[in-house]
């Protein structure tokens, strides 16, 4: 399953390393074939639910860069201007992340495992299949297959 993932629009895997996309293809493809072994409905509806509530690396940017520069601010209010810098450089990482679709925090954030919005929908959308949402997916075949085809017809 080595081409499932086929994201060549995306400025946050591009500017990924080849290693930390394919760690997070491989946890991806891993979960997806656990759900097509097991086959519960129910637990992958309760898996959907926590995919739903995970934050994907913008709004981790977004976040973490206004919490710095809250910081910073109240910081610099109580010790001086020097804390300041901390708010410009946080409202310099938000702005590149805004313009550019990557920034320094993104690199980190990737490395700790957070993924984008995108990565999380196609897992979602595999997850959805195998739990028979949709009508694209054949039955016959054994679990390896189903998740294959789970993987390309949420990419699709």
């Amino acid at each position: 399953m080595e081409t499932w993932n086929q994201t060549a629009s995306d400025e946050v895997r591009i500017h990924t390393p080849v290693v930390v996309n394919r760690r997070i293809d491989e946890h991806v493809e891993s979960c997806v074939r656990y759900m097509a072994q097991k086959g519960d409905r129910a637990e992958m509806s309760r898996y959907l639910e926590r995919l739903e509530r995970e934050w994907d690396i913008n709004r981790t940017v977004a976040v973490g860069a206004a919490a710095a520069s809250a910081l910073g601010l109240l910081l610099g209010r109580r010790d001086g201007g020097g804390w300041r810098v901390l708010s410009g450089v946080a409202a310099a990482v938000l702005l590149q992340q805004g313009l550019f679709g990557f920034g320094p925090m993104s690199a980190l954030l990737r490395l700790m495992g957070v993924r984008t919005r995108r990565e999380i929908d196609l897992e979602k959308f595999a997850i959805k299949a195998l739990r028979g949402d949709f009508e694209r997916i054949p039955n016959d075949g054994g679990p390896l297959a189903k998740a294959n085809a789970a993987l390309v017809a949420a990419q699709s």
